[in-house]
């Protein structure tokens, strides 16, 4: 899976949000930015992010996942 395809597969989930996807074939890493976080602790932004990573990872396109999740104000404050 080419970081650009799982790019535009998360911008439809989280399409208010900063996405930049990194990586190789069946391991990538994921940073996402977005006031959709806020008030969320660490496992909630996990799992909106997941949401749509979920049949890439069932059907193996995708097999490790490093996941950093920001609000915009955290990510100023970084």
């Amino acid at each position: 899976m080419q970081p650009d395809q799982v790019k535009k597969i998360l911008q439809l989930q989280l399409p208010d949000c900063d996405i930049e996807v990194a990586g190789e074939g069946s391991h990538i890493d994921v940073t996402v930015v977005g006031d959709v976080f806020e008030g969320l602790n660490a496992v909630k932004k996990q799992q909106l992010v997941y949401a749509g990573l979920n049949p890439l990872i069932a059907d193996g396109s995708i097999h490790a996942v490093n996941m950093k999740t920001y609000t915009r104000t955290e990510w100023q404050q970084r």
